[in-house]
């Protein structure tokens, strides 16, 4: 078992970065519930608690029992510090002005291991409607910035911090050191969760729970699945039957393209065209939660009905990751609000035999690649964009309809044949088009049109969870909405779409 950082969950949205800032590390986090804290065993060397939407003067607020407090090194981030402080003795109130944004350290505690190595000056972000006003005599100082006197304490005689600032942004500049003071020269992690290590472990987990069974894998074409595929091949080998199926949703030529690819790489897949079956259920559906169910319930009758059809399967492989369970289900089942339902979360219907396994569901989509990269896979399947499970189907806003899939695919394939001629495919995460929902004037050569509209995306980001929107060249933009109009038949407009996450989601639906 590996040593490993917990992080309470009080509903903050930087909850997950920490989790993403301790593993960049090498060392294993988990993160739970603020109120479901697991039983602490030799492998928990620290505590970190996170922040949160509440004030700790509301009544409503999470009050936990830190009953690990002074046996273990503790970490409050914001909401956490805050909480200590007030619990303990120390007064919390408003801020007179609501401290968010950029702030820099006008002192430092170098003495002190936990800020030991920060620079006086440094820039840290701030996020919070309350301030520390006042501080028990069991606490230190150990951090100020012009604004807020108690930006960081120590509680003397224990292991015990808070700070008002969050490290595990990128605007903090030296918050990787802090989170490093914190786990290694606090804790004493000692930084061992390495891809490597997670490939070893989770091949013997794995052998260890399949046992003699017979496992299905639904592949999709994306980075997960195949990671999935290719570590649950390692560990039961030909005892795992891939599916690939088309439902009509996928990008041009994509389901011939994907079983091209597994060709080579050792894997049993069969392909399933489902593609009409697709289409019937989302008929007149426009509600996007009600297409993603729909879709995820074809996905569920086509997968029960060849699991009939393999009669030693047991196990259903899912490529779930990290962000699908969090936006779906919360951390965990943590505090804080579902985004929306991913197809492949949520486990799997009665009537269904299969039972779930899901050897990513811990990781995020970075963690993913370099476990990919660890298993020598090829970097054409590893560099691909993340494509959505429900497919085109939430890139089309209102009913689906074969005609308009088949306008949505040449688009799309414009657009990222385009970003792959111009050298640009690897400095966007993710790219498509989205079918809008309503027609504009155009004007043809001498004809008046009346023809539909496309939006193009295309985000930067590392784990999905927060994105921006790419800063793609006019020219290149230019180019390709030329090529779209002239090209694809009923579209007179395209547009480009400039909004980052949060507050708006990378896709459209």
């Amino acid at each position: 078992m590996h040593e490993k950082i917990l992080i309470l969950d009080f509903g903050s949205q930087y909850t997950q970065l920490i989790a993403r800032r301790v593993r960049e590390l090498n060392i294993y986090s988990e993160i739970h519930p603020w109120n479901k804290c697991p039983e602490i065993d030799a492998n928990v060397k620290g505590v970190i608690l996170s922040g949160s939407p509440f004030s700790v003067r509301d009544p409503q607020s999470p009050k936990p029992e830190l009953n690990f407090k002074g046996d273990l090194p503790v970490l409050g981030v914001c909401f956490g510090a805050q909480f200590m402080a007030h619990n303990y003795g120390g007064e919390v109130l408003p801020s007179s002005i609501r401290e968010y944004g950029r702030a820099n350290l006008s002192f430092v505690d170098q003495d002190n291991p936990l800020t030991t190595g920060l620079s006086k000056g440094s820039q840290v972000w701030m996020s919070h409607g309350d301030t520390i006003k006042s501080i028990p005599d069991s606490f230190e100082i150990i951090a100020s910035t012009a604004d807020v006197q108690v930006a960081g304490y120590h509680i003397k005689g224990e292991e015990t911090y808070g700070i008002q600032f969050h490290p595990e942004v990128y605007h903090t500049l030296e918050g990787t050191k802090l989170l490093e003071n914190f786990l290694v020269n606090i804790c004493g992690c000692s930084q061992d969760w390495t891809p490597l290590s997670f490939v070893e472990e989770t091949v013997a987990s794995l052998r260890e729970k399949l046992g003699d069974d017979t496992v299905i894998l639904g592949l999709s074409g994306g980075v997960d699945s195949s990671v999935a595929a290719v570590l649950l091949n390692k560990a039961i080998g030909d005892r795992l039957h891939c599916i690939f199926v088309d439902n009509g949703l996928l990008r041009k030529n994509e389901f011939e393209s994907v079983l091209d690819s597994y060709k080579h790489m050792g894997l049993n897949v069969k392909g399933v065209d489902a593609s009409q079956r697709f289409y019937d259920e989302l008929k007149g559906i426009s509600d996007p939660e009600g297409k993603r169910k729909a879709i995820g319930k074809v996905f569920i009758d086509v997968f029960d009905e060849e699991s009939k059809k393999d009669k030693d399967a047991t196990w259903l492989a899912q490529g779930t990751i990290y962000p699908d369970v969090i936006e779906s289900v919360s951390a965990s089942g943590g505090p804080s609000a579902t985004i929306k339902s991913h197809h492949n979360v949520g486990g799997l219907p009665d009537f269904m035999k299969l039972k779930v396994v899901e050897p990513l569901k811990l990781l995020f989509k970075d963690e993913v690649r370099r476990i990919g990269r660890s298993l020598n896979m090829d970097e054409n399947i590893l560099g691909r964009h993340p494509f959505p499970g429900p497919g085109l189907g939430i890139r089309i806003l209102g009913d689906i309809t074969p005609e308009k899939v088949a306008i949505l695919q040449e688009v799309d394939h414009v657009f990222i044949s385009a970003l792959k001629e111009e050298g640009l495919y690897d400095d966007v995460w993710q790219a498509g088009a989205i079918f809008l929902p309503i027609q504009s004037v155009g004007v043809m050569g001498d004809e008046r049109t009346y023809e539909n509209a496309v939006a193009l995306r295309a985000v930067t980001s590392t784990d999905g969870m927060t994105a921006d929107w790419c800063h793609l060249p006019y020219e290149f933009l230019a180019k390709v909405s030329n090529r779209i109009i002239n090209q694809v038949k009923g579209i007179n407009r395209v547009t480009y779409d400039i909004s980052s996450k949060p507050p708006a989601t990378i896709e459209w639906e």
